[in-house]
């Protein structure tokens, strides 16, 4: 890379079926943008929806990376990596759209701090609602916390609101463990000494291991309130067939599964990747015993039969994964 001619930035955005909003992510980066030296690249999943012919037709500006098959998050940004050239690399889901002064925020901290590795911004829904934005990384205590739903009834407790930090003001800056994909800015001299995503994680899970590898390496990993992201969610997700989808609409559920026993294998080895299969599949297992001696309602048939289709989904993605050690062949 010639940096004397490089780019301020490369703006990395993967789609899989979202092209009316990969249209209204493209335009409101555009206007973001004005006239700084920022590079788009779009990498299209195989969209079946026509995606990759409205960018070309439309947004003739952007860097249009077709891919023939469904390569996952990781490893169709890893492609989108090989073609940047900007000094810094920034994540940008298609169905988040950036407020106007985001990337000059962004790229004026990253030159103003050597020692961050990878920041990320304040990801707010549709109506102005605080989405999680600066988090801890998973761990056993973490996992109990939200799947026992002390986490949501307590979101001000430091002890109970840890892995979200949604006891923390909105609003101040920190040094964090993670930042969510949906919007990241990464050093990219950084990211190539620390290598790209582990093409492993399909989906999920692969921010967190990159954080951990940047963390590792000695960088830091910043939140920056400042930098604001308006943030749909899941949206790629919706399009998928014949798949179970959470409750909250957002993630895709088996795969969720698969990607987080390979990432307790990866960081906590074979014992950590059992225990967190015991603790969701027990856990599952007494919500449904505990609603077989409740009294019959269809609510609690409800529960009870989400309950059973949970536990064996864990069990799938164990025996899919091989308690984590491989992953399934793509796409999943």
């Amino acid at each position: 890379m010639n940096s004397g001619n490089a780019p301020e930035a490369s703006v990395i955005i993967v789609s899989y079926n979202t092209r009316d909003i990969l249209r209204a992510c493209l335009n409101s980066l555009y206007t973001a943008i004005g006239r700084r030296e920022i590079e788009v690249i779009v990498v299209d999943n195989a969209s079946r929806d026509a995606s990759a012919d409205m960018v070309a037709r439309e947004f003739p500006r952007a860097h249009l990376l077709r891919s023939t098959t469904n390569l996952g998050f990781a490893a169709a940004n890893n492609l989108g990596f090989k073609s940047a050239q900007g000094r810094y690399v920034i994540l940008l889901n298609p169905d988040a759209q950036v407020e106007a002064h985001a990337f000059a925020n962004a790229i004026e901290r990253m030159d103003a701090s050597p020692a961050v590795g990878m920041a990320g911004g304040r990801l707010v829904d549709g109506y102005g609602r605080d989405q999680p934005s600066a988090r801890r990384f998973p761990s056993l205590l973490n996992e109990v916390l939200v799947i026992s739903g002390l986490a949501a009834r307590f979101p001000r407790s430091r002890l109970f609101g840890r892995f979200d930090r949604t006891w923390a003001d909105p609003a101040q800056p920190a040094d964090v463990d993670w930042v969510p994909g949906a919007f990241a800015i990464m050093r990219h001299d950084a990211l190539r000494a620390v290598g790209p995503f582990d093409e492993r994680f399909f989906l999920y899970y692969e921010e967190v291991d990159l954080c951990r590898r940047f963390k590792a390496a000695g960088w830091q990993i910043w939140y920056w309130p400042d930098i604001v992201i308006r943030h749909l969610g899941g949206e790629s997700s919706k399009t998928v067939e014949n798949a179970e989808i959470s409750s909250s609409g957002s993630q895709l559920v088996l795969w969720r599964m698969r990607s987080a026993l390979l990432y307790y294998r990866k960081h906590h080895g074979r014992l950590g990747a059992w225990l967190l299969a015991r603790l969701e599949t027990g856990w599952h297992a007494l919500r449904r015993l505990k609603a077989s001696l409740a009294a019959r309602s269809p609510a609690v048939a409800v529960k009870a039969a989400e309950s059973h289709r949970l536990v064996g989904l864990m069990q799938r993605a164990w025996l899919e994964t091989h308690g984590g050690a491989v992953s399934p062949p793509r796409p999943w």
